[in-house]
């Protein structure tokens, strides 16, 4: 059971990372075509929220190896 549970937590994480990068970089995109003139200011706050979206997953990997190993 801990090894299914640790398989979810993971796999959920990462689907839910993958859907709000796609919804975050679809978005800037979209920024930008509407005003190139701000894509720099798009861009790095693009890169800040790709990164905080990325923690998630590294974090549910952590607690399943935690689920798995304790």
């Amino acid at each position: 059971m801990k090894e299914i549970a640790a398989a979810i937590a993971a796999g959920l994480a990462a689907f839910g990372a993958s859907i709000g990068n796609g919804l975050v970089i679809s978005k800037t995109l979209e920024g930008m075509a509407r005003q190139p003139e701000v894509a720099g200011q798009l861009r790095g706050t693009m890169f800040i929220g790709v990164g905080l979206i990325e923690a998630v997953p590294i974090i549910a990997i952590a607690i399943s190896f935690v689920i798995l190993f304790v």
